[in-house]
Protein backbone atom coordinates (compact mmCIF):
# COMPACT_ATOMS: atom_id res chain seq x y z
CA UNK A 1 0.00 0.00 0.00
CA UNK A 2 1.76 3.44 -1.25
CA UNK A 3 -0.52 6.19 -0.15
CA UNK A 4 0.75 9.79 -1.38
CA UNK A 5 -1.03 13.03 -0.81
CA UNK A 6 -3.12 13.82 -3.24
CA UNK A 7 -2.06 17.52 -4.55
CA UNK A 8 -2.90 17.97 -8.47
CA UNK A 9 -5.99 16.87 -10.97
CA UNK A 10 -4.00 14.13 -11.99
CA UNK A 11 -3.11 12.66 -8.49
CA UNK A 12 -7.31 12.98 -7.63
CA UNK A 13 -8.41 11.12 -10.70
CA UNK A 14 -5.70 8.21 -9.79
CA UNK A 15 -7.29 8.26 -6.16
CA UNK A 16 -10.43 7.73 -7.65
CA UNK A 17 -9.36 4.75 -10.06
CA UNK A 18 -7.27 3.33 -7.02
CA UNK A 19 -10.73 3.97 -4.92
CA UNK A 20 -13.06 2.32 -7.33
CA UNK A 21 -10.99 -0.77 -7.58
CA UNK A 22 -10.49 -1.56 -3.87
CA UNK A 23 -13.72 -0.49 -2.97
CA UNK A 24 -15.93 -3.20 -2.11
CA UNK A 25 -12.56 -4.90 -0.04
CA UNK A 26 -13.63 -7.39 2.85
CA UNK A 27 -12.91 -5.67 6.20
CA UNK A 28 -10.21 -6.08 7.88
CA UNK A 29 -7.45 -6.35 5.06
CA UNK A 30 -5.05 -3.77 4.03
CA UNK A 31 -7.23 -3.44 1.24
CA UNK A 32 -10.41 -2.13 3.29
CA UNK A 33 -7.48 0.20 5.19
CA UNK A 34 -6.42 1.62 1.80
CA UNK A 35 -9.73 2.38 0.96
CA UNK A 36 -10.32 4.01 3.81
CA UNK A 37 -7.62 6.11 4.06
CA UNK A 38 -7.70 7.13 0.51
CA UNK A 39 -11.46 8.05 0.83
CA UNK A 40 -10.42 10.62 3.52
CA UNK A 41 -7.90 12.11 1.63
CA UNK A 42 -10.54 12.48 -1.41
CA UNK A 43 -13.25 13.78 0.62
CA UNK A 44 -10.30 16.35 1.68
CA UNK A 45 -9.21 17.04 -1.79
CA UNK A 46 -12.56 17.36 -3.15
CA UNK A 47 -13.76 19.86 0.13
CA UNK A 48 -10.76 22.39 -1.12
CA UNK A 49 -11.42 22.42 -4.99
CA UNK A 50 -14.88 21.18 -5.63
CA UNK A 51 -17.06 22.72 -2.51
CA UNK A 52 -20.79 22.29 -2.49
CA UNK A 53 -22.51 25.17 -1.35
CA UNK A 54 -25.55 24.86 0.82
CA UNK A 55 -28.93 25.84 -0.95
CA UNK A 56 -30.49 29.16 0.63
CA UNK A 57 -33.35 28.44 2.82
CA UNK A 58 -36.25 28.51 -0.02
CA UNK A 59 -34.24 25.96 -1.90
CA UNK A 60 -33.34 23.61 1.31
CA UNK A 61 -37.40 23.95 1.97
CA UNK A 62 -38.37 22.67 -1.60
CA UNK A 63 -35.71 20.24 -1.82
CA UNK A 64 -37.11 18.55 1.54
CA UNK A 65 -40.53 18.99 0.03
CA UNK A 66 -39.79 16.83 -2.95
CA UNK A 67 -37.99 14.29 -1.20
CA UNK A 68 -41.34 13.85 1.57
CA UNK A 69 -43.92 13.92 -1.28
CA UNK A 70 -44.96 17.07 0.20
CA UNK A 71 -47.05 19.86 -1.83
CA UNK A 72 -47.81 23.34 -0.29
CA UNK A 73 -50.69 22.66 1.33
CA UNK A 74 -48.84 20.54 3.94
CA UNK A 75 -47.16 23.77 5.20
CA UNK A 76 -49.94 25.24 6.11
CA UNK A 77 -49.70 24.82 9.61
CA UNK A 78 -45.65 25.78 9.83
CA UNK A 79 -46.25 28.98 7.68
CA UNK A 80 -49.71 29.99 8.14
CA UNK A 81 -52.56 29.80 5.28
CA UNK A 82 -52.30 28.99 1.17
CA UNK A 83 -51.20 32.05 0.61
CA UNK A 84 -48.46 32.69 2.80
CA UNK A 85 -46.91 29.29 1.80
CA UNK A 86 -46.99 30.40 -1.41
CA UNK A 87 -45.54 34.10 -0.90
CA UNK A 88 -42.53 32.28 1.08
CA UNK A 89 -42.04 29.70 -1.38
CA UNK A 90 -41.92 32.18 -4.23
CA UNK A 91 -39.45 34.32 -2.35
CA UNK A 92 -42.28 37.41 -2.04
CA UNK A 93 -41.79 36.90 1.79
CA UNK A 94 -39.32 36.09 4.16
CA UNK A 95 -39.49 33.06 6.56
CA UNK A 96 -40.14 34.17 10.31
CA UNK A 97 -38.43 32.84 13.63
CA UNK A 98 -41.28 31.13 14.38
CA UNK A 99 -41.84 29.50 10.90
CA UNK A 100 -38.67 28.26 11.08
CA UNK A 101 -38.85 26.47 14.28
CA UNK A 102 -41.73 24.82 13.18
CA UNK A 103 -39.92 23.94 9.46
CA UNK A 104 -36.83 22.93 11.69
CA UNK A 105 -39.59 20.22 13.09
CA UNK A 106 -41.70 19.53 10.29
CA UNK A 107 -39.09 18.95 7.23
CA UNK A 108 -36.16 17.73 9.93
CA UNK A 109 -33.94 21.04 8.42
CA UNK A 110 -31.26 22.34 10.58
CA UNK A 111 -32.33 25.91 12.00
CA UNK A 112 -28.73 26.95 10.71
CA UNK A 113 -29.65 26.44 7.72
CA UNK A 114 -33.03 28.40 7.10
CA UNK A 115 -31.52 31.61 8.87
CA UNK A 116 -29.16 31.91 6.35
CA UNK A 117 -30.02 35.34 4.82
CA UNK A 118 -31.53 35.35 1.33
CA UNK A 119 -32.68 37.59 -1.02
CA UNK A 120 -36.57 38.38 -1.64
CA UNK A 121 -38.15 38.84 -5.01
CA UNK A 122 -38.97 42.74 -5.49
CA UNK A 123 -41.50 41.48 -8.47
Amino acid sequence: MTIKPIKTESDYRKALKRLDEIFDAPPETSESDEADILALLVDDFEKKYYPIEAPDPIEAIKIRMQELQLKQIDLVDEIGGKSRVSEILNRKRKLTVEMIRKLTNKLNLSADLLIIDYQISRQ
